[in-house]
Formats: structure tokens, C-alpha cells, sequence
């Protein structure tokens, strides 16, 4: 076999037993890796409550990890997410997935729920139990130094220990599988940490056509400015969107009230380049390296972060966050949901947080202390209970990123409809509506959008089973994926086939979100969007969404989806790409 390892761990941590599973090369054929073969282990599963001691946590890596792939250094890791209620998955980075590989497995399906705390070590095929009773209410930052030279680290902190619904796993130190909660998930199992060591490498088909179609994709990286241009990832990190979103007016601002922070000038990318003077550094087998380091062990935040803990709480102290973001890293929770909650909060009770307040109501959050053990329950729930639930900028119960969909249609149906919840990610409309990459739309409508969020949530599921990077492609795309896919596994592929594939893997997750009781009603947005205008410079207001336009465009989705009217999956769509149907 070649990519894949033909290797499934399945890890029982009531028992502590290790069961090895080798998948058919058709199931690997159908569903790639990363979150397409996740959520296949997922569906037999998928009804489950995330506590319940059946529910999977699953860490896969996909085909090109492990290869000489351009950006071929993540994975997935998904389950049951206790924020949402949805499909919870999360592309990571870092050194976990390749690790993984070269241990010789191409996941791990962990179940049951120990009676005690306890780290899972696994050293290529040996797994290993140990004692972590040590490391209860420790840092997620701290612990995964005192790992760090027994290879590659997943790690959880405090939040996850203490029930906050957006706590994260975090890998590597600083490298965040988050948005759904999955912490709380590896919590509930009672594992602290999870540390791999491999020493084993990928077979690859063709080493001589995947080193030349690789070479082509970092010439099409070369000659993106967005990655590579003097003002692009590759300089600033994501935080270079945030003059973009500030000049375009859809920068959420006062818990999405305005679209404009005046002070966003003064706040941006090179301010934090000036005082903090990082150094670039980036996922395995990135050349790209948008994450910025500074001092001993720092990291700088990701632009939604940079965003949200700046204008949507109305804040212009840098320096708030960055220990915003640390605070959050250290415990081990989401900083978009962490963000979006206290500016719910502060609508609520009509106060601006000082920066002070800001730091010390994280701080509580992550333990569970006071009025942070109501806010670690998410936006949605903390407003529902204080008889607010309007003032929650949520899409099934997760919190909305740093884009106001006022001034990106395409992304507020991509919110809408994206299957893990509010999702800058998951059809990623940004690289068109906003860096006009591959080409140009128009940002204030709904035309021709239902197809293309369509095609890029099927195109975004292969990225995510490969893997690969996202940014990637703003250069590349998935025709010359295809051609490393086929020199890596040996098998014939098209661009079409993995659209196809794409398809199926996204149609599955509908399936398994209906099976949850998720349908048309769940896939909206908040009444702000479509009854308040929004800030747009030089020309006066942004309108608020249309309703009408927007239930079209969503209607339109739905039949291009395959869905029927209430976005509930069809059996004869189903059987068409070779899923069981939920009967």
C-alpha cells in the first residue's frame, strides 16, 4: 500500500486495550483520510451523546501526511462536538500527524472513559498507558514542554478539565484543534495527553512525480502575493487580513453591531511586527510558515483572535491580546467562541470591559469560576439564560468569526450552512469576496453563490483528507493535487474524482447531522444580520441581508446539495455516492 499506512489503532481506555484495524483499500479509496475516514468511523456512532463512553474520539492523517507533499503536515481530529451537537472536527497542524505516520497508523479511534487520569504513549506500534493523575489542572501550554522530547504532543488544559464547551486540544503546544468543544470529549474519556513517536516513513508510488508536481505547487505558492507578496501570509501570518477587513467594513465591531473599528489603523499587522519583532514558523512540511513566535515560547494571535479580542470588544490595547490569546492557549479553549461570548456578555450588560476585565473574566472562564462557569457554556446558552438569546452571534450554537456577513454574502451562506457550525473554513468564500482570489465576485450578492460555496465545501472536504493546507490555494487547487494524490497512492485520479469524493464526505456529515435533528431551522442566521445595517466606508451604510435573497440563495443550495426542501438529505442522493442511508 502506498500513502496509507493500512493501519487503524483502536484504543479502549476503560480497558486500556489496543485493537488493530486494517481498512479495505475501497474504504480508503472512498474517503481519503483526515475527516473523510473520521467521519466514516463516525456514523455508526454518530447519535451518541459526546459524554457517552461509545463516543469516538478520532485522530486521523491522510494520504500525502508524511510525503514530500507541499503543506502535508496536518490532520484531523473530530468526534460528537459538545458545544454544537454537530459533526466537531478540526484541521491541526503541527508535527502530530506526521508523527502518527511514521508510527505506522493512519488513525486512532479512542473510546470508553477511564476511572482515573491518564496519558496515552504511543512509540510506532506499541501504546502505552500511563499514571497522569500528576498532571490534573496543568497549563496546556506547560505540559506539552515537559512532553515535548517524547515526540509529538496533544494535550488538553484546565477548560477541558473544568466543562467549558469550547475547550480545544492542543497540539504541539500551539497548534489548536478548536471551535467544537473537542477538549471537552478527550476530557470526559480521562486523558490528559496523548504523545506520539514514530520512526517509520510513507511508501510513495512514483518518488520522481510527486517531487515534480510538488515543485509546480510551490511555483504557483511563489507567484501568489497573498502567500508569498511583501504584504502576504508568509510575512505577516493571517494577521494580514486585518487591514482587508477593516478597509472592506466587515470587521465585527461592538459584538457585530458596526463592521468598523476606528482605531483598527493603529492595531494592525505591522503594529504587532514593530513591538513584538517575531520570528516565522509553520506547520511540518510548510514553507510557507505563517505562525509568528517571539520571546522564549510566545506566539502571536491568528487574525480572528487579533480581531475579535480587539474590535469586537471595542479594545485597543495590543497588549491585551496577546495575554487574551495566552490566557486562552494556557487553558486550552477557542479564542473565537471565548471572544464572541464576552462581547455577548457586554451587549447584555451594556458595559464595555475594560482590558482589565477582559483578562480576568478568561481567566475565570478557564476555571470555571463565577460568572466564567456561566460563560464557559458559550454565547448561546449564557444569552438563552440571561432571556437574551438574540444577542448571541452563534450558527448552531457556535460562535461567528471575524467576518460580518453583511459584506461577504457568500460567507453568510457559507455560515449558514456549514455543517460543524459557524465556519469561516468550511467553503472559505474570503479567498474570492475579499482577496479576489482565484477570481473576483461580487461581495454584496447572492448570485451564482449557492453553487460556488457548494463546490468549495466539497473541495475544502478533500483538502482536510489528504492533507493539506487551505492557504495553498491561493495559488494552487486541486488539479494539482490530483497528480500528487496519483504519484503518492498509485491510484488513477482526476480532479473531478476528488470533487466526488468530496461530495460524498460532505453529504455523510449532513446525514449525520440530520440523524441529530439538525435541518433548515438550524442552518440561519442570527435576526441582526437581516434587520441592522452594518458600518461601509467612504459610501455611508451597508444594508442589513435580505431575507427573501437569502432563503432563495439557501433553497438553491439545498437542491445543488442534493438536499430536499428543509436541507435534510434524500436517499436516492445518498446512494448515489455510496452511503448507507440513516434507515
Amino acid at each position: 500500500m502506498f500513502g496509507w499506512m493500512g493501519k487503524v489503532a483502536r484504543i479502549d481506555v476503560s480497558c486500556q486495550s489496543l485493537t488493530i484495524e486494517e481498512p479495505p483499500i475501497e474504504t480508503y479509496g472512498n474517503y481519503l483520510g483526515g475527516r473523510g475516514l473520521a467521519g466514516h468511523y463516525l456514523r455508526n456512532q454518530c447519535t451518541f451523546n459526546w459524554y457517552d463512553p461509545a463516543m469516538p474520539l478520532l485522530l486521523f492523517t491522510g494520504p500525502l501526511v508524511g510525503t514530500p507533499s507541499p503543506t502535508s503536515g496536518r490532520m484531523t481530529i473530530m468526534s460528537r462536538s459538545p458545544l454544537t451537537g454537530t459533526v466537531g472536527d478540526c484541521s491541526v497542524g503541527g508535527n502530530l500527524g506526521t508523527e502518527l505516520k511514521r508510527a505506522g497508523w493512519d488513525g486512532l479511534i479512542i473510546t470508553g472513559r477511564s476511572d482515573r487520569l491518564i496519558g496515552i504513549e504511543i512509540i510506532d506500534e506499541r501504546v502505552f498507558f500511563a499514571d497522569a493523575s500528576g498532571t490534573a489542572g496543568n497549563s496546556a501550554d506547560a505540559l506539552s514542554r515537559r512532553l515535548s522530547e517524547r515526540g509529538a504532543t496533544a494535550v488538553i488544559g484546565p477548560a477541558a478539565e473544568n466543562g467549558v464547551l469550547f475547550a480545544n486540544i492542543i497540539v504541539d503546544g500551539h497548534f489548536a484543534a478548536g471551535r467544537n468543544g473537542l477538549g471537552c470529549v478527550m476530557a470526559e474519556k480521562g486523558v490528559k495527553y496523548i504523545t506520539v513517536k514514530g520512526s517509520g516513513a510513507t511508501a510513495v508510488h512514483d518518488p520522481v512525480e510527486v517531487k515534480a508536481a510538488s515543485e509546480d505547487v510551490r511555483r504557483l505558492i511563489a507567484a501568489s502575493p497573498a502567500l508569498l507578496g511583501p504584504c502576504g501570509i508568509s510575512r505577516y501570518g493571517t494577521q494580514a487580513l486585518f487591514d482587508l477587513t477593516d478597509i472592506r467594513a466587515v470587521m465585527p465591531t461592538d459584538n457585530f453591531r458596526k463592521t468598523r473599528f476606528s482605531e483598527a489603523p493603529h492595531i494592525n499587522a505591522h503594529a504587532y511586527q514593530e513591538r513584538y519583532k517575531p520570528r516565522k514558523s509553520g506547520c511540518r512540511g510548510c514553507h510557507i510558515r505563517c505562525k509568528q513566535r517571539f520571546g522564549a515560547a510566545g506566539t502571536l494571535p491568528e487574525f480572528e483572535t487579533m480581531s475579535h479580542f480587539s474590535a469586537l470588544l471595542c479594545n485597543d490595547d495590543i497588549e491585551t491580546v496577546v495575554k487574551a490569546h495566552e490566557i486562552c492557549n494556557a487553558a486550552g479553549m477557542d479564542t473565537i467562541s471565548a471572544a464572541v461570548t464576552l462581547a455577548c456578555h457586554a451587549e447584555i450588560t451594556n458595559e464595555r470591559l475594560r482590558p482589565d476585565e477582559i483578562i480576568s473574566l478568561l481567566s475565570d472562564i478557564g476555571d470555571a469560576r463565577g460568572l466564567g462557569k456561566e460563560l464557559g457554556r458559550g454565547a448561546a446558552r449564557y444569552a438563552l439564560s440571561r432571556g437574551r438569546p438574540d444577542l448571541a452571534m452563534t450558527v448552531k450554537n457556535q460562535e461567528i468569526p471575524a467576518y460580518d456577513p453583511r459584506g461577504v454574502y457568500g460567507m453568510a451562506l457559507a455560515y449558514a450552512t456549514s455543517t460543524r457550525g459557524a465556519c469561516h473554513l468550511r467553503a472559505y468564500p474570503i479567498s474570492h469576496e475579499i482577496l479576489r482570489k482565484p477570481v473576483p465576485t461580487d461581495r454584496f450578492s447572492f448570485d451564482g453563490k449557492a453553487r460556488i460555496i457548494k463546490i468549495s465545501e466539497d473541495a475544502n472536504a478533500v483538502i482536510d483528507s489528504l492533507t493539506a493546507c487551505k492557504f495553498v490555494f491561493f495559488g494552487a487547487t486541486l488539479e494539482e493535487y490530483a497528480r500528487i494524490f496519483q504519484a503518492v497512492t498509485g491510484l488513477k485520479c482526476t480532479f473531478q474524482d476528488l470533487l466526488h469524493i468530496g461530495d460524498r464526505i460532505y453529504y455523510q456529515e449532513r446525514i449525520m447531522n440530520s440523524m441529530n435533528g439538525f435541518s433548515a431551522f438550524d442552518d440561519d442566521l442570527p435576526q441582526r444580520f437581516f434587520t441592522e445595517p452594518a458600518d461601509r466606508f467612504p459610501s455611508g451604510e451597508t444594508p442589513p441581508l435580505s431575507r427573501s435573497d437569502f432563503l432563495n440563495a439557501r433553497s438553491d443550495y439545498y437542491r445543488i446539495r442534493g438536499l430536499d426542501n428543509q436541507g435534510n438529505p434524500r436517499e436516492d442522493k445518498a446512494r448515489s455516492l455510496g452511503l448507507s442511508w440513516k434507515a
